[in-house]
């Protein structure tokens, strides 16, 4: 059966990416912009969506 609930996400940092630290990044930019972990993660989807969407 597919999952229809589109509200949460698991994010896994694969250990070839960890080195880079991405969690920590968008936790401390977050910081700087009084916005939460969550709301990071969720914005940098998007905006990755969007730019792959206008590569069509």
């Amino acid at each position: 059966m597919v999952d229809t609930d589109f509200t949460r996400i698991s994010i896994y940092v694969p250990k070839s990416k960890q080195k880079e630290r991405p969690l920590e990044r968008l936790f401390k930019l977050g910081q700087q912009r009084d916005r939460s972990l969550n709301y990071m993660i969720v914005q940098a989807v998007l905006d990755y969506v969007d730019r792959e969407e206008k590569k069509k």
